[in-house]
């Protein structure tokens, strides 16, 4: 699809914009269109983020531009050498970004290679080439200084990251300068090129290219015809020849000769300086569109071109001026329209609130074009509430940019892995934890160790499985997590065996939970139950004292169970292979038919028991505190019951947001999240429940959902906040 279109869209490898936190000493390099420079830019923090930029321009001579790579890229390190020279800063080591504006097929951030020359240049062994690593070569063969090439960008790419150190909301770029191009940040997944599909990625339109393949030819004068006709590279870059500063000039010069052969014109009278290609400058043009001065400048103009212009002749060459230009800015507007409502069409919301960085000799300098232009945008994307910001010579620092914002993600990806690092088990790890756990579970059986044990791998008395011929209604109770559930199960036996089951649930109250054993609540020390006078009691009598009291109900208890138990009874009525019950809930744990003659705290050899585990508690005496983390032990202290459940309160959902919670707040202490602001939100103990865990964790959720939970929960997060929750949870 990529290679029939005449937009490239090429991915930049720009992931994410400027999030505040950057801060460094950075170098810059900035070739495109008209100039060459070198710029020093410092970003520091003191109190708010400050930026300081030092620069010097260099010459870019007609006879560089068609050189050999050799030469440009000699000429290039030579400046970059002289430029530190006057600094006095050789002796740093600095990271390097390198504006680049010409299409480039990049692979990686500091990996790019040619595709065409644009603009007015044809240097001779580059296309095809790795633009950066032209550059290492050049630089390593100087010897006098030390530099690390982190990232290659367009000049449209540095605008959009310059104007997003200003602007938050700055996702798209524009030039409209001696060529014209545009960048917006796309869905990864949108991408069919890139691997990835998580987050985002900065794509480099080449939209001069655009009409390349024929879809403009309906909006094509003759002007823009003869104009191609004559250019190094006639039918390519048809967009930029209709609207930038290296082509606007040239078209009213072939519309001022149409005037004067037609005798409109200075009474058909040419000079030679008129018949002269590119004889009117993009400066001209802005002198001649002027408010106030425009009249007398293009009297001054056209005679200085041996024209003899009575004041006629200035008001049609004005006119001519206003409307190629106003032609451009239209045209600009159209497809800048369409990038922002194909914004607005991947955020999926009603109205699109973004901002636009925009530089260039046109956008700058030609009066009213700005003003047209941001007018035209508003009526073609009325949903769309864009703020421009103007980049002036924004492009180096962008790059600048790009390379600080590289720097500050490697940094925070090594703290973010070496934070997330012991969260990740071993192999091996996990095979200690089974071994611990069989340590356990056999003291847990054992009679000398019973009492000692973190796993008490308690009798249930449960001794067979359903057969198929239960009949009859039976009520059960249901206590174990944040409901109380009564259910009513009709067994039917017999061929077509099926069980009907009629159930309601009860929300307990907290100070039900925390209460006391006489309210006739049972309760166990997990899950955030605290009732005192229950532990050490018989919870059937408990239960039956309480029905007495009641007086109203009549009801013979005949069995207490776990739920671990109920979930594996369960599965064994539909499944008679079923012998293992596990409940990864609220809380955890685990039950299993063990053979009798293991069981030392049960009298009797003959036949199994299922087996109560209670496996919450495995290393509550410290077997696990290898792998227990910052977190958990965070989440263990703040806990109800310190030092009890350890296992549970590393795997349940009672506790797994807690622990979701305390890494991001550590994150975001370190600027990694939400911009450095802990929010009062964030701050909510018990904010991230399971059910937010579990949607933001899963694959099938696209980021854009998952900053729609996150802002659901009041927290204000950005794409690359999205990725790194994602991560975490």
């Amino acid at each position: 699809m990529n290679s029939l279109s005449s937009l490239k869209m090429l991915p930049t490898y720009v992931r994410t914009t400027p999030d505040g936190t950057e801060k460094g000493d950075f170098l810059a390099l900035d070739l495109g269109g008209s100039r060459f420079e070198v710029l020093r830019v410092r970003v520091s923090e003191d109190g708010r983020q400050m930026i300081q930029t030092e620069r010097q321009m260099y010459p870019l001579t007609e006879k560089m531009k068609q050189s050999h790579a050799t030469e440009l890229f000699k000429y290039v390190a030579e400046c970059l050498g002289d430029f530190m020279t006057k600094h006095e800063i050789k002796g740093k080591r600095f990271p390097l970004g390198f504006t680049f504006s010409f299409p480039c097929r990049q692979t990686k951030l500091d990996e790019a290679y040619l595709i065409s020359w644009d603009k007015d240049f044809d240097v001779k062994g580059t296309e095809g080439e790795n633009v950066i690593g032209l550059l290492r070569k050049a630089i390593e063969e100087q010897q006098d200084y030390n530099v690390d090439v982190l990232a290659l960008v367009n000049d449209t790419v540095g605008t959009m990251m310059s104007g997003g150190f200003d602007d938050p909301y700055c996702e798209v770029g524009v030039i409209v300068g001696t060529g014209t191009n545009a960048c917006y940040m796309e869905e990864l997944s949108h991408i069919e090129a890139v691997s990835d599909s998580e987050g985002r990625m900065c794509i480099n339109t080449e939209w001069g290219a655009f009409g390349d393949d024929g879809t403009l030819e309906i909006f094509r004068t003759e002007f823009d015809q003869e104009l191609d006709a004559n250019s190094p590279k006639p039918g390519k870059q048809l967009f930029e020849k209709m609207i930038s500063a290296l082509y606007l000039g040239e078209i009213i010069r072939l519309i001022m000769v149409r005037l004067v052969k037609n005798s409109i014109l200075f009474q058909g009278k040419f000079s030679e300086i008129l018949l002269r290609q590119r004889s009117i400058t993009i400066k001209e043009v802005a002198a001649i569109m002027n408010q106030k001065s425009g009249l007398e400048n293009t009297m001054h103009i056209l005679e200085e071109m041996n024209l003899n212009p009575s004041t006629e002749d200035c008001t049609v060459v004005q006119h001519v001026c206003v409307i190629v230009c106003f032609r451009s800015a239209c045209l600009c507007a159209a497809s800048l329209a369409s990038i922002l409502l194909r914004l607005k069409r991947n955020k999926k919301v009603q109205r699109l609130r973004t901002t636009v960085g925009i530089d260039g000799t046109v956008y700058r300098t030609v009066p009213l074009y700005a003003k047209s232009l941001h007018k035209m945008v508003r009526h073609l994307a009325p949903e769309c509430d864009v703020r421009f910001i103007l980049v002036d010579t924004g492009t180096g620092k962008g790059a600048a940019m790009v390379t600080a914002v590289a720097h500050r993600i490697v940094h925070q990806r090594k703290y973010q892995n070496k934070t997330l690092a012991p969260l990740k088990l071993s192999q091996e790890q996990l095979m200690k934890v089974m071994h611990q756990m069989r340590n356990e579970m056999q003291q847990g059986l054992s009679r000398d160790t019973h009492s000692t044990a973190s796993l008490k791998m308690l009798p249930t008395f449960i001794r067979k499985f359903p057969d198929g011929t239960e009949n009859g209604k039976f009520l059960a109770l249901d206590l174990g997590g944040t409901n109380f559930r009564v259910l009513l199960l009709v067994v039917h036996s017999g061929p077509r065996r099926a069980t009907q089951i009629f159930q309601k649930n009860y929300p307990i109250p907290l100070e039900i939970m925390q209460g006391t054993g006489e309210e006739g609540i049972l309760v166990s020390w997990t899950k955030g139950f605290k009732a005192t006078d229950v532990e050490g009691q018989d919870v059937v009598t408990l239960l039956k004292d309480a029905v007495k009291r009641h007086g109203e109900l009549n009801l013979e208890i005949v069995v207490l169970l776990n739920d671990t138990v109920g979930t594996m009874m369960n599965c064994a009525y539909e499944n008679s292979n079923c012998e293992i019950g596990l409940i990864v809930g609220t809380g955890s744990n685990a039950c299993y038919m063990e053979e009798m003659k293991n069981i030392e705290i049960v009298e009797g050899d003959e036949g199994r028991m299922c087996i109560n585990i209670e496996w919450g508690a495995f290393g509550d005496n410290g077997c696990l505190d290898d792998i227990r983390t910052t977190f958990d032990k965070l989440v263990d202290i703040n806990s109800l019951n310190p030092g009890r459940q350890r296992y549970e309160k590393m795997i349940s959902g009672m506790y797994l947001g807690e622990i979701v919670r305390n890494v991001l707040i550590n994150f975001t202490r370190r600027g990694l999240l939400f911009r450095g602001l802990i929010s009062h939100v964030l701050k909510t103990v018990g904010i991230f429940e399971t059910k937010f865990i579990s949607e933001i964790e899963s694959d099938r959720l696209a980021l854009l959902q998952v900053r729609a939970i996150l802002q659901h929960l009041g927290l204000d997060s950005t794409c690359d906040d999205s990725i790194i929750v994602k991560e975490v949870c």
